[in-house]
């Protein structure tokens, strides 16, 4: 499998490809560069290339409370799923996850994003609840992981 480059979004170019990947697969939640910014300074965000094309991103909120749970999301673009960058992201993020604290790994997948659905249920996530956020008419997924 070709080798992955993941790092921080630490700067406005990396900033911007993260919220592409974000945009692009999220579109109900789609972000400003404002959004990301403040989203940098409380979660670990990490984008994903295959030499210099831009293949996916992730997200992980640190446990907040005494429930010691953390989520986990790994996003990756249509054209580049089913070559295991999935597998990669997400390994990583739950490593990191650990590493903050959590006990428990919830992820939260979009209920049209079968992709997404998919993969969290193969890798052992059950769901949890299903919501649409006030306003809105997206439904979303929160899984945990058993």
């Amino acid at each position: 499998m070709p080798i992955l480059h993941i790092e921080a979004p630490d700067d406005e170019a990396r900033l911007a490809d993260w919220q592409y990947v974000h945009n692009t697969i999220v579109p109900p939640a789609a972000m400003s560069l404002d959004d990301m910014r403040e989203r940098v300074r409380r979660n670990r965000l990490e984008v994903a290339y295959l030499g210099d094309v831009l293949v996916g991103c992730t997200t992980v909120r640190p446990p907040t409370d005494d429930s010691a749970t953390a989520t986990v999301i790994a996003r990756v673009l249509t054209e580049h799923r089913g070559q295991g960058f999935g597998e990669e992201l997400y390994a990583r993020g739950l490593d990191q996850a650990r590493a903050l604290g959590a006990k428990v790994i919830e992820t939260v997948v979009l209920a049209a994003n079968e992709d997404g659905l998919r993969f969290a249920r193969r890798h052992g996530f059950v769901e949890i609840e299903r919501y649409v956020l006030p306003g809105e008419t997206v439904e979303y997924v929160d899984l945990r992981l058993n």
